[in-house]
């Protein structure tokens, strides 16, 4: 008889709209033995009062612990565990990056194979918050938070996080718009009726110092409140001056829980007070060399020391973001759920950097004694301001269908209508007067400094993107071994923006009779259409531990889609007078639990292509949507328990990418793309002596990247592969306490994590570091 492996959750994310709780609810009623006195009838019926349901084909439930390091997909457009799920998707477990020490989103995507903040920014403009590469793309602008998009360069701390969803490939029918290599899903933590009391104090290397608290009481009556706290003070390792200060609260309130109609109220404060990193010159890294042929000295300088820090103590990268989270959802009867999420949020940052740029440019390199590399100094002539915030509106409500009757071809349908308005507004600031920061001694920077002041120079940037969209997912069940599925999409937006700039400037309207800065009008520009965005999949279940499968998606990304901005630059792809760009990815794959479900082994094959790529034309040199991107791989991946003790998260990923049409995007002149490294590998494995103590760790590897192309001349083209190992040890008391020691980068590897386009400046991989935890759980 085949049998279906139930799935465990803590505490789901969508209490009255998941498809397998019903597994979990069912699974733990025949395994008690009361409900095994009872009979099958009242322990399926238990299970179907305490959890939305659906009705499943006979069952055999296994009594198997949850399988550590993972979970399942929490959104009801997943309504498959992941064993049949026709996509690459790697869910990263709080367990997994809590015994790492993470505390960010980009630490925790270190889970990812290939997955990573690989891009420093654009000359003079440095990328902050998480900035994350996967598949040869960025996918910043793809993050979203319990199934609604996230929007600001922010980094995002994972205290309240119950775990990281990857989703890889074309995700236009799940999530809309999206960028070509798919989207990341954070899955907040939710109120539940267990009383439970947990927190952490942590101190480490570098000056680091963390602490959380995590508190969730059950009041009666399905009543429910959970308080998650965290405040942080902390150096970056490895860099002298910065800083990353910041604290949170989340509370959070469930009503009705265990009855068909469950209300949930999440709220999320956040305060960050950063120290900004603008990078270290790559002046003496391989392939380093001088920009100036008649100053050959530069490049035969030494290599300036890792931690320096070039701006200045008056940088500073303020961020406070809120949000508020409704969720409802009501059961009907046992093959029909609804929910329906509505979302308030804002973003607010205020930022400066003093960034540098090493060049053949004399005002921006001087050189008092060209052959004396101690007087050698940079001109931290490029600030850069920000004034910005975000704010998102929207509301979400899917409705949950199972049609059919056992025996027969069953439908098991997701329909769904958002409505979403999201915001821009930014303010310009310049210098004032002409004013400007001293010049810093290359290798002896002194970052406390006073001369540059700065105030709103009148120019500013406001967009609006209006989004209605419906969509609808189907998985056919046509016998016990395949399943056919499909999604369709439909968003019909309106993207506005407009926008005052300094006129004069590079890229900036002429000033004609104007002084120089003075606020004109900058784009004012409309854009309307409708994105069709769908997918199709097959699967086919040898047993039900395994499956192999095929699947097809197409998703876009239309003009002003990444940061709500539109250009007027003609080789802009946010320029409303383009098309929207087309992302369409095939994958073939297979996966298998093994370990009685302990373990999760995943392989795919796939290729996504990229097209209405911006290119010039050498002819007439115009631009046109001609330009073709290709990104071709192989995904392994094993999350779980070997055995009961020995824990496992595992992957590797190959790329291979190519500009099929168009120019070379390389510094180079290789056809790959940047920020992209062919191999990449990262694992981290536990094991458990069953007398408290925890031992373990992993290693990283990111293969060799290529930088963006421009007009820099002397710096290096790539950074080179590079290889991390990280150790863990822990002991858990008997009261509940746990005293845990991360050792990062054991081996003190010298890296670059980061480049910019230019390749004037990276940013350095941490050097080892240490950090102790203790903390408790009740």
């Amino acid at each position: 008889m085949p049998f279906v492996t139930s799935r465990k959750h803590a505490a789901p994310a969508y209490p009255a709209a998941s498809p397998l709780a019903a597994a979990l609810a069912t699974g733990l009623a025949l395994a008690s033995p009361a409900a095994l006195a009872a009979g099958p009838d009242a322990s399926a019926a238990a299970a179907a009062d305490a959890l939305p349901t659906r009705t499943l084909e006979e069952v055999e439930v296994r009594g198997e612990q949850p399988r550590p390091y993972a979970g399942e997909l929490a959104s009801p457009k997943f309504d498959k565990p992941l064993v049949d799920t026709t996509r690459t998707v790697q869910v990263i477990g709080e367990d997994l990056f809590s015994e790492q020490a993470a505390t960010t989103l980009s630490e925790a995507l270190r889970n990812a194979a290939g997955v990573g903040t690989f891009y420093a920014g654009e000359n003079g403009n440095t990328t902050t918050g998480d900035a994350v590469f996967m598949r040869g793309f960025d996918a910043s602008s793809s993050i979203f938070v319990d199934g609604v998009r996230d929007l600001g360069s922010v980094s995002r701390d994972v205290f309240n996080l119950q775990q990281v969803e990857v989703v890889k490939g074309a995700a236009g029918a799940d999530y809309g718009r999206s960028t070509p290599s798919g989207a990341i899903n954070l899955v907040s933590k939710q109120a539940h009726e267990r009383d439970e009391l947990g927190g952490t104090l942590a101190i480490g290397s570098h000056g680091r110092r963390r602490a959380t608290l995590d508190w969730n009481e059950a009041l009666g009556e399905g009543r429910a409140f959970r308080l998650n706290l965290m405040a942080q003070d902390s150096e970056v390792p490895g860099r002298d001056y910065l800083e990353q200060d910041r604290w949170g609260v989340a509370p959070s309130f469930s009503f009705g829980l265990g009855t068909p109609t469950v209300v949930n109220l999440n709220l999320l404060h956040v305060r960050q007070n950063n120290l900004p990193d603008g990078g270290v010159p790559t002046i003496g890294l391989p392939g380093y060399g001088s920009p100036d042929p008649a100053r050959p000295q530069i490049g035969e300088a030494p290599r300036v020391d890792s931690s320096n820090f070039y701006g200045t103590l008056s940088d500073h990268d303020d961020i406070e973001s809120d949000m508020a989270t409704l969720r409802i959802s009501h059961r009907f009867g046992e093959r029909a759920s609804l929910l329906n999420t509505s979302r308030w949020g804002r973003t607010r940052q205020d930022y400066l950097l003093t960034a540098f740029m090493l060049s053949s440019d004399p005002a921006r390199f001087i050189t008092p004694d060209i052959n004396d590399p101690s007087t050698w100094e940079v001109a931290r002539s490029l600030p850069t301001f920000k004034d910005q915030r975000n704010e998102i509106l929207a509301n979400q409500t899917n409705l949950s269908l199972q049609l059919g009757d056992e025996g027969g071809i069953r439908h098991d349908l997701d329909l769904g209508v958002e409505l979403t308005r999201e915001q821009l507004h930014t303010r310009g600031q310049s210098a004032v007067g002409g004013s400007a920061w001293p010049y810093a001694n290359l290798y002896a920077p002194n970052p406390d400094v006073a001369g540059l002041t700065w105030a709103h120079n009148g120019t500013r940037g406001d967009g609006r993107t209006d989004t209605a969209a419906v969509y609808a997912f189907d998985t056919l069940h046509l016998d016990e071994h395949w399943q056919l599925n499909g999604g369709l999409r439909v968003d019909h937006y309106r993207t506005e923006f407009d926008s005052l700039v300094a006129c004069g400037g590079r890229r900036a309207p002429a000033c004609g009779d104007l002084p120089d800065a003075t606020p004109v009008t900058g784009v004012d520009a409309r854009i309307t259409d409708t994105l069709f965005s769908w997918n199709v999949g097959a699967l086919y279940k040898p047993n039900a531990d395994s499956s192999l499968y095929a699947n097809y998606a197409v998703a876009h990304q239309p003009p002003g889609g990444g940061q709500l901005e539109l250009s007027s630059r003609e080789n802009s792809l946010d320029n409303p007078a383009f098309d929207p760009q087309e992302s369409r990815t095939a994958e073939i794959g297979g996966k298998w639990n093994l370990a009685d479900g302990r373990l999760l082994l995943t392989a795919a094959a796939y290729q996504t292509r990229v097209l209405n790529e911006v290119v010039q034309d050498p002819i007439d040199l115009q631009y046109y949507q001609t330009g073709e991107k290709r990104v071709r791989g192989i995904e392994l991946g094993v999350v779980g328990a070997i055995t009961e003790r020995w824990s496992l998260s595992a992957g590797y990923t190959l790329m291979d990418t190519e500009v099929v049409q168009g120019s070379t995007v390389t510094a180079d002149g290789s056809e790959v793309l940047a920020y992209t490294p062919r191999h990449a590998f990262t694992s981290w494995t536990t094991y458990s002596f069953g007398n408290g103590l925890i031992l373990g760790g992993g290693v990283r590897h990111t293969g060799k990247l290529t930088r963006g192309a421009d007009g820099a001349v002397g710096t290096p083209t790539h950074v080179e592969d590079y290889w991390v190992a990280d150790l863990v040890a822990s002991y858990e008391f008997h009261n509940g306490v746990e005293l845990r020691l991360n050792v990062n980068n054991v081996f003190d590897e010298d890296y670059v994590a980061a480049i910019n386009k230019s390749g004037y400046r990276y940013t350095p991989g941490a050097p080892r570091n240490v950090m102790l935890t203790l903390g408790y759980r009740y």
